[in-house]
């Protein structure tokens, strides 16, 4: 389970402070599949990167019983002047997993050729989406934060996301911030909308989704 506990996050700007989050509190059960819903700067990918430990909530805490991907879509991870396979190679390593395998599937799931040997910064975030992509399921997380970028790439690469995070992996809980309506009804069993730095939990996803088409 994961949880989150009258969480905020303000952002400071000189002498204006903006509250972007304001006291959210839901909980990721396991097998949760959660869709995300906001308008444009209503909080969705902050919230994901405090999931995720990517920055640290101004007040509030979240408490973390299962293990939890990195936000894809979030590549200020990785070490921009070390390839595709180096940054393979230091993932593999910080979580004890074979980096023959993982090679393998990175060098399968991305599709990058021989630009895997190219240091990432010189990637377009499209290429950095699908090896962020590639080192979370190479992991196998209890859960996944997508943030939007299941859309990257061709139809064919997009179909590959959506059959590993749907499909493969029934058992898993995901947090996916989205615009896509669509894939949000057909993916998810529960919903949450921001608006104003505050989530509202729905256990019926059309409803949320009707709810969100109002904002």
């Amino acid at each position: 389970m994961i949880e989150t506990r009258n969480l905020h996050m303000d952002y400071r700007s000189g002498h204006v402070t903006k509250h972007v989050l304001k006291g959210v509190d839901f909980t990721i059960k396991p097998r949760d599949r959660i869709g995300l819903l906001g308008r444009n700067g209503a909080g969705k990918s902050t919230l994901i990167r405090l999931i995720g430990g990517v920055e640290m909530p101004t007040k509030g805490k979240v408490i973390r019983r299962m293990t939890c991907s990195w936000p894809l879509g979030f590549s200020g991870g990785f070490q921009g002047s070390l390839t595709g396979y180096d940054n393979a190679r230091f993932i593999s390593r910080i979580y004890d997993k074979n980096y023959s395998e993982m090679k393998e599937f990175v060098e399968e799931f991305t599709e990058l050729g021989s630009n895997l040997k190219m240091p990432v910064k010189i990637y377009s975030s499209g290429m950095r989406a699908r090896l962020a992509f590639a080192l979370s399921l190479a992991i196998e997380f209890e859960c996944y934060l997508i943030d939007e970028v299941i859309m990257v790439g061709d139809k064919s690469f997009q179909d590959k996301c959506k059959e590993e995070f749907f499909e493969k992996r029934p058992d898993r809980a995901l947090l996916l911030a989205s615009h896509s309506l669509e894939t949000v009804q057909q993916y998810c069993n529960r919903a949450i909308v921001l608006k104003d730095g505050r989530a509202t939990t729905y256990e019926d996803v059309s409803e949320a989704v009707a709810v969100y088409k109002k904002l």
